[in-house]
């Protein structure tokens, strides 16, 4: 299955959510910034409240690219072992690149939200949603703190993921919906005709237009 955007990614996710539609207690959490845009369809087709989770990515020192964990809201993190173990990276290395992102993290949150409070998800149904899942360590990270946060139930949702990510994911106690796990599985992007970055603006558009949608009812 090749998606032609994001938002054609999250019509085939909703279609997959439709028994969430318009339930009360659930609500749709998406990960900046590339998640926003199928998150928004999500909500927007079953009807539910929209906001965002920020979770930074802890990348290997020198390497950048390849995650050695990941942070999230609430002081959690959660990290890669086998690549730390592997790498030899030294505590300190991994605590001065947790120190980075959560500063990140905070810049990030304030940008996207600016003074509005985040959702309550205490005792709640959160449907998470990404553009996609790689090594999964960014969702474990947000789960882990929406478990923190006394969510009721957590159901990751993406549009595209790697099958053995998604059968850790729920190895680790999470409910999985993905519209697609192909095989071999080399990047989310590949399985987008337009995968250009999301930005930061289009994250701040599309929760407005969730909030003045939302207030209007």
């Amino acid at each position: 299955m090749m998606f032609r955007d994001r938002y054609d990614a999250g019509e085939a996710l909703a279609e997959r959510l439709r028994e969430f539609a318009g339930r009360p207690g659930v609500v749709v959490l998406a990960l900046p910034r590339g998640g926003v845009p199928v998150g928004y369809v999500v909500a927007r087709q079953l009807g539910l409240p929209l906001d965002v989770f920020v979770v930074r990515k802890l990348g290997t020192p020198g390497q950048p690219e390849l995650a050695m964990g990941a942070i999230a809201s609430g002081g959690i993190r959660v990290l890669n072992a086998d690549v730390v173990e592997s790498l030899g990276i030294p505590e300190w290395a991994i605590e001065q690149v947790t120190r980075q992102e959560q500063e990140e993290m905070e810049r990030r949150e304030h940008q996207y939200r600016g003074d509005r409070p985040p959702l309550d998800v205490g005792g709640k149904t959160v449907i998470l949603v990404d553009d996609g899942l790689a090594t999964g360590s960014t969702m474990r990270a947000a789960a882990a703190a929406l478990r923190q946060a006394g969510a009721a139930r957590i159901l990751v949702a993406v549009p595209v993921a790697s099958r053995a990510t998604c059968d850790q994911l729920r190895e680790e106690g999470n409910e999985v919906v993905c519209a697609t796990t192909p095989e071999p599985f080399f990047a989310v992007g590949q399985w987008y005709k337009d995968f250009a970055q999301t930005t930061d603006e289009e994250v701040r558009e599309l929760l407005e237009r969730t909030t003045l949608k939302d207030s209007s009812r």
